[in-house]
């Protein structure tokens, strides 16, 4: 249920914006997308965690917000981390 460390650096790698970028929104989005993937393969296993489940619905919802955020500042960022992650509008 944990996002390895060397997981997470290649998610940095492949999502920043600049050289030192390390928190920007769209690497934010892209690693609660990972995070939210694991979380639903730990569901397959567990059907009856529903504390786990409360922890996937915070996440979903922040991931929510960060891609509300983005799509207002810069739609065409928007567009092309819902086509990166394969994720609907």
């Amino acid at each position: 249920m944990v996002l390895l460390k060397d997981k997470k650096i290649q998610i940095i790698d492949d999502f920043k914006v600049h050289s030192r970028d390390t928190g920007s929104a769209e690497i934010q989005v892209a690693i609660l997308t990972e995070r939210i993937n694991i979380l639903g393969e730990h569901f397959k296993l567990h059907k009856k965690d529903f504390n786990s489940r409360r922890g996937l619905l915070v996440l979903v919802g922040r991931r929510r917000r960060l891609l509300d955020y983005l799509k207002n500042k810069d739609i065409k960022k928007y567009e092309e981390i819902l086509e990166k992650l394969s994720l609907r509008k």
